[in-house]
């Protein structure tokens, strides 16, 4: 089984910036949380055999309170959106055209400077594609859009439904992974 996870709050989050690519760690709710994660993923009976994470501390940080007793593989393709010019932005004060992008992501296309949501789901759909085969449950530890990326790419016929949905910080979502066939992903805690 693979689980996917977004990282722990982060003082940027709690601010409602818009974060991006900026490497900032977890605060201590965001501790908090990858710590409750932990327990109900522990209460559940969940070992993990494999751990990945995006390169952003936030992600490791998560990774490494959730599965301690693992070492860490970082993969690029987890990173989050590159948000370009945007990065930092204040997500109650929006630039017109990224609200018209945030209120609509499947009709409009991400504005100059911002990496494309079809290269995301591209760079995280073959990540997911290199783990298919592992046994074990495996843990991914990354962040909302690139989440949301390998969402899409493992249920095509959403329609883009993933990108409008909040994700929760340490929400936790999981895919079954038999013979290197990924099945469509579900809410763990739901």
């Amino acid at each position: 089984m693979i689980y996917l996870i977004r990282h722990g709050q982060t003082v940027l989050n709690k601010a409602g910036a818009l974060q991006g690519r900026s490497d900032q760690p977890l605060n201590e709710a965001g501790i908090a949380q990858a710590q409750e994660a932990a327990a109900k993923l522990a209460e559940r009976g969940v070992s993990f055999e494999h751990v990945y994470a995006s390169p952003l501390r936030r992600a490791i940080q998560t990774a490494q309170i959730v599965a301690p007793d693992l070492p860490v593989q970082v993969d690029e393709r987890l990173i989050e959106m590159d948000y370009g010019p945007y990065e930092g932005a204040d997500l109650n004060n929006l630039p017109p055209e990224v609200l018209t992008f945030f209120q609509d992501f499947v009709h409009n296309p991400a504005p100059d400077g911002m990496e494309q949501l079809a290269d995301v789901v591209a760079r995280t759909g073959a990540f997911v594609e290199s783990i298919a085969g592992l046994g074990g449950d495996v843990l991914v530890s990354t962040h909302a859009i690139a989440m949301k990326g390998i969402l899409e790419y493992l249920t095509p016929t959403s329609g883009g439904s993933y990108w409008s949905k909040h994700l929760g910080n340490c929400e936790v979502y999981t895919v079954a992974n038999g013979r290197g066939r990924l099945d469509v992903p579900r809410p763990l805690f739901a």
